[in-house]
């Protein structure tokens, strides 16, 4: 994407009271985001969801001016703004209608990377909350995934640092600006991440660490992630916040069960015990549940090359693989088909051994 478009898309962002919703309603309104900033006020008002409150704070000029000092800083320092429009935005996001337009990266992991797993806890583990971490991650080293966290004190750190060393790729979802990292004591650990890995935020810089904005990055972690795993957790935290938005996101939660008398498995156990969880004692449980294998992604795609299909059939099959997952209302309405005709199609590509049918209603590639 062109620099002068990023330009617009970070300022509309710096336009107070403007989320992701109303500012993809803006865009989709006036045919891009640079003439959002040239449409008149008159005809501004008029766009559904758009009001007196935003003309109120609408003020282009300073949006823009703030817009150019963030490019100066994302260029000084080697950071990649992800439109939501561009290729290489996390593909995973894209499917919500409250995934941020921009996004701030810097790493090397590739963001759409065959398997991602979240791992997160309290800021404050056990000692068996450490070793069910550890044990975990280790696990998952033959199933190719990328390992995403919030870079916090405690299970997150644990769960970076692991994969730091067992050469697992990790990413860090942040609640603040690329400016900083917080806490600073995980500042090396970011820096090491970065060569196999990276962090992500959809914070620009000079944003602190505020508590609002970390159900914000919670969010992010449960809708970039297939699976999100909950290692030690009370009752209400981060972690269940992270948890319940995956359940939302009709994502699989995974909850290491604990000691009905220890506070720090309050949350897991009730997790558990609510079905909004599946017990897991190693990450075999994990592969067991989403039909995993010990493979890498470029077997899986491989495997697809030598089955004839036609042009919606190789569509589909590019929407799964794109998605890793998806359901059928997901792919009726990419399609832009009838949900007949797109189960008729499903059930042909079954049927080539194609793709796999999972509980929901959902699809994944055979």
């Amino acid at each position: 994407m062109k620099e002068q478009e990023i330009l617009y898309l970070i300022a509309l962002t710096k336009v107070p009271k403007v989320g992701p919703v109303v500012a993809k309603n803006l865009i989709s309104y006036c045919g891009g985001v640079e003439a959002v900033f040239k449409e008149s006020r008159k005809n501004l008002i008029k766009i559904l969801g758009i009001g007196q409150i935003f003309l109120d704070n609408f003020k282009p000029g300073e949006a823009l001016a703030e817009a150019e000092r963030e490019l100066k800083f994302i260029g000084k320092n080697n950071i990649s703004a992800l439109s939501y429009l561009s290729e290489n935005y996390p593909k995973r996001l894209s499917n919500f209608d409250s995934s941020p337009i921009i996004m701030y990266y810097k790493g090397s992991a590739n963001l759409n990377h065959f398997r991602t797993v979240a791992v997160v806890g309290t800021r404050q583990p056990s000692l068996y909350g450490k070793q069910m971490c550890e044990v975990i991650i280790e696990g998952l080293l033959p199933y190719n995934v990328l390992l995403v966290s919030g870079l916090a004190f405690g299970v997150d750190a644990i769960a970076h640092r692991k994969c730091v060393d067992i050469n697992i790729p990790t990413l860090g979802i942040l609640g603040h600006g690329l400016d900083r990292i917080y806490p600073s004591e995980n500042k090396l650990l970011s820096k090491k991440m970065i060569e196999n890995g990276g962090i992500l935020t959809e914070f620009p810089s000079e944003t602190n660490p505020d508590r609002e904005n970390f159900p914000m990055r919670n969010r992010i972690i449960a809708s970039i992630s297939d699976v999100v795993v909950v290692i030690e957790s009370k009752r209400k935290g981060g972690s269940i916040i992270t948890a319940e938005f995956a359940n939302e996101y009709n994502k699989d939660v995974f909850a290491v069960p604990g000691h009905v008398t220890e506070v720090l498995s309050e949350g897991c156990n009730k997790l558990i015990k609510q079905n909004k969880a599946h017990l897991i004692e190693h990450a075999a449980d994990i592969a067991y549940i989403m039909r995993w294998e010990e493979i890498d992604a470029g077997k899986v795609i491989q495997k697809q090359l030598f089955v004839d299909l036609d042009d919606t059939e190789t569509k589909i099959i590019q929407l799964i693989r794109d998605n890793k997952e998806i359901s059928i209302d997901a792919l009726t309405y990419k399609m832009s088909m009838t949900p007949s005709e797109v189960s008729s199609l499903l059930l042909t590509l079954e049927f080539k051994g194609m793709v796999k049918t999972l509980p929901g209603k959902k699809y994944i590639l055979a």
